[in-house]
């Protein structure tokens, strides 16, 4: 699903479709998987980080939402670019330290409506 890009990202392309929760949400097995495979998190991980055009967003998973599919709120979409969504988008993945970085300095809003 996510492949090296950087030292900082992993690149990944997903369908990126506006939701009606205040959250971003990909499906939850996926969201698991990668927070165990990629961020070496089994235990409550902290959200998965994701940068989608100008916008970082802290993404969570959850049930009912397509595989291979990233659901944000509808006030995230000017940010990432994305035009008549659902669309197959690329998707910047932080590595574990990166995300960690953006979570500490305020870099990723808790409320992703909020971009």
């Amino acid at each position: 699903m996510f492949e090296r890009f950087s030292s900082g990202y992993y690149l990944g392309r997903l369908y990126v479709e506006p939701h009606g929760d205040g959250r971003a949400v990909m499906q939850r097995e996926q969201y698991e998987w990668v927070a165990e495979q990629l961020y070496d998190a089994e235990d409550d991980p902290e959200p998965l980080v994701m940068k989608i055009g100008s916008a970082h967003v802290p993404v969570r998973g959850a049930d009912g939402v397509p595989g291979r599919t990233l659901a944000l709120p509808e006030g995230v979409l000017p940010a990432t670019g994305v035009e008549n969504p659902p669309a197959l988008s690329e998707v910047l993945l932080a590595k574990a330290d990166r995300a960690a970085q953006l979570l500490e300095f305020g870099s990723v809003a808790d409320d992703p409506a909020g971009f």
